[in-house]
Formats: C-alpha cells, sequence, structure tokens
C-alpha cells in the first residue's frame, strides 16, 4: 500500500462515520418535541356526535327482532321449495308427485317422458325444474288430477298441458303434462363465457 491510497482509505471512513452522526442525530435522536395542536372539534359537538351513536346503538335490538320475524317468515315461505342436492334429484321429486297423485286418482302415470334440460333461473334468488309426462286417463281422473297438485304444498306450476281425444269406449283420452317446481338458486348452472351475457 502506498501513502495515496491510506489516505483515500481514511477520508472515505471519515466521511461515512459523518453521514452516520448526521443521520443519527437528524433522523434518528433528532429533536422530538411534540406539538400542540388546537382541537380540532369542540366538547359540545363531540358530546352530540356521542348521544347520535348512542341512539343509532339503542335501535339495534329492534331492527335483531325484525329481522328475526322476516327471517322466520322467508322460513315459512320457502317450505315449497324443492328439497334436493341437485337439478335431476328435484326432477325425481316432481315425477314422485305426479306419480303418487295420480295413483291416488286412478291411473297410471309411468316415467318421464322428458325431463327438462337442467336447473333454469327463475327470478334472482330462485330456480325452477321442469318434468313432461305422457298418461292416459278420464277426464274426471284429470280435473281431480290438477285439483290435487293445486293442494301439493310444493311451490309447483304445470307449464303446459296437452290433451287429446282418444277413440275408445271409456272416453279416455291423452294427456301430456309438464310439471314445474321451485329449486335453490344453488342449483342452478352458472354460464361462462360470452353466452353468460
Amino acid at each position: 500500500m502506498n501513502v495515496g491510497t491510506v489516505d483515500r482509505r481514511a477520508l472515505l471512513m471519515l466521511f461515512g462515520g459523518l453521514a452516520f452522526i448526521a443521520v443519527l442525530r437528524f433522523g434518528v435522536y433528532g429533536d422530538r418535541s411534540t406539538k400542540v395542536v388546537a382541537p380540532s372539534e369542540s366538547v359540545p359537538l363531540a358530546e352530540s356526535r356521542l348521544a347520535l351513536r348512542r341512539r343509532a346503538a339503542a335501535t339495534v335490538p329492534g331492527k335483531e327482532a325484525v329481522l328475526k320475524k322476516e327471517q322466520a317468515e322467508l322460513a315459512a315461505r320457502e317450505t315449497g321449495i324443492l328439497k334436493a342436492d341437485t337439478a335431476a334429484q328435484a326432477q325425481a321429486q316432481l315425477m314422485d308427485v305426479i306419480h303418487r297423485i295420480g295413483a291416488a286418482n286412478g291411473f297410471d302415470a309411468r316415467g318421464a317422458e322428458t325431463l327438462g334440460s337442467d336447473a333454469r333461473p327463475l327470478g334472482s334468488d330462485y330456480g325452477e325444474v321442469t318434468v313432461t309426462e305422457t298418461f292416459t286417463c278420464q277426464i274426471e281422473q284429470l280435473v281431480n288430477f290438477l285439483a290435487a297438485l293445486a293442494n301439493e304444498p310444493e311451490i309447483l306450476a304445470t307449464q303446459e298441458i296437452h290433451i287429446t281425444a282418444g277413440n275408445d269406449k271409456k272416453k279416455l283420452i291423452q294427456v301430456r303434462l309438464s310439471l314445474s317446481g321451485v329449486v335453490p338458486r344453488k342449483l342452478v348452472p352458472v354460464k361462462k363465457g360470452l353466452s353468460a351475457l
């Protein structure tokens, strides 16, 4: 090492030490006196704000009671929704309703002619599943069938009914009935891509 290198190194260490002391003096351990600031609001204004918040807090129990009442009313109204994990299970429940009511009215409504594709949206909170069946019965049996269908606890609706007259002496008719039921919105498939628009 020569003298010029040692001097340069000492000079760099001196400037580094001075920079470190300046950071400590003015940055970390600088003047930490707190400044007194004038209050941004007066005591009466703060008291009025507190009174408003207390009044709002006093309404919470009443709002909770109204919420519980509305939730109970919603649960009572939704008892007619088909309880199922999939749309196919809801369609099977619809077919069971048709078979049970048909058997109670003296005719056989065997399997489904067509099942609706998937559940369709019905408003923003519910979905709808559909099943179509074809059966043969007398006109009185059909009237009784439709009356019994209206008395079911589920929310059901006939989408379409096609009646064709028969040629036999018993006056039987061919009926093609599409029945729909309300299901939870979670059973409606979510469309993705451009078709969702």
